[in-house]
């Protein structure tokens, strides 16, 4: 890591709380709710990170605010995903965040990543469940291959070798992500490394706790099909055993056409899927659309926590609650 230049920020630019003892020299930014939350968990009781993608945003499709383009441009530590997700922060960081280091966690150590998939076809047989029962940082990757991505109405080309950016629905990879952070930040503000590293073993504990809650509530329902609005869950479903059969869009940002919506409605009724999840970052009438004619359920899945107020229990919260709707949504109506 480069040595950390000195840079002076204003609290309320950067979201640090007032009387921390953290370092002068240190500004810490994270680009999405449950990047932030992971480092706000590393950072508790030393300082607080700030945020810049707020609310119920989405990612896809997000600009900058001058004012976190001028805290980019201050910034010492920038967290994020990595290109594949935050592609609104590829040039600022090269531009902008001149004086910075950003550390893409998709690429920390010990984090897995899987190929998009094809979301025309059936990925039901993907997701086997004897084999996400561990709690190492890292999946069996035998057997995975490139997603097609033929342009045929699913989603964009994401372009080769691009895998899919939601790496922090694994909670093994949020646990990898946690402690790429602590050595971080421990690199960068040696004086608080003790803190940092033992807040990364509290919050691992933690997320090893919930990883464990989570797979006992879903255990019921991990043959139920279901639809998603977008192909953003296999990393939750691979860890947790859950049996997707399709996605109406690869991306959020194509609008998938009325071959593709009546494709969707002929495998509901073909694998008897019983759940058709929107989020909401987006607009919920397209699921409406999908589900009329068929017995479906509606249901809601927030990967971003964009509901869920900014704090170091964001992550956990956010797992907890996705599969409630999960659970709420797939179990046999009474």
């Amino acid at each position: 890591m480069s040595r950390i230049k000195t840079l002076l920020l204003s609290a309320s630019l950067l979201g640090l709380s007032s009387g921390v003892a953290i370092s002068a020299e240190m500004t810490v930014l994270a680009s999405i709710k449950p990047v932030h939350a992971l480092v706000a968990g590393v950072m508790k009781n030393v300082g607080t990170p700030g945020l810049l993608v707020e609310g119920n945003a989405s990612p896809h499709a997000y600009s900058l605010k001058p004012s976190q383009a001028a805290a980019l441009q201050e910034a010492t530590l920038v967290f994020w995903v990595g290109h594949d997700l935050e592609t609104f922060l590829d040039k600022p960081l090269e531009t902008i965040a001149t004086d910075g280091v950003s550390i893409s966690l998709a690429e920390a150590p010990g984090v897995t990543r899987l190929p998009f998939r094809d979301a025309g076809a059936d990925v039901h047989d993907d997701h086997g469940h004897d084999d996400h029962k561990h709690d190492d940082h890292s999946h069996d990757d035998d057997g995975h291959s490139e997603a097609a991505h033929a342009d045929d109405g699913h989603g964009h080309d994401h372009g080769e070798g691009a895998t899919d950016p939601h790496v922090w629905l694994d909670p093994a990879n949020a646990k990898a992500m946690t402690l790429h952070i602590a050595e971080t930040l421990s690199q960068a503000d040696p004086q608080n490394a003790e803190r940092y590293r033992q807040n990364a073993a509290d919050l691992t504990a933690r997320i090893e706790t919930m990883t464990q809650e989570i797979a006992a509530e879903l255990a019921p329902v991990q043959e139920q099909g279901y639809v998603v609005f977008h192909d953003a869950y296999q990393y939750f479903e691979k860890r947790f055993g859950l049996s997707q059969v399709g996605a109406i869009t690869l991306s959020p940002e194509a609008t998938p056409s009325a071959a593709r919506i009546a494709e969707i409605q002929h495998r509901i009724e073909d694998t008897g899927a019983v759940c058709v999840f929107s989020e909401p970052q987006f607009n919920p009438k397209l699921v409406n659309v999908v589900i009329e004619g068929t017995p479906a359920r509606t249901g809601t899945l927030d990967p971003l926590g964009s509901t869920l107020p900014d704090s170091a229990d964001l992550y956990v919260e956010l797992m907890h609650g996705m599969a409630r709707a999960f659970k709420d949504c797939l179990a046999p109506a009474e």
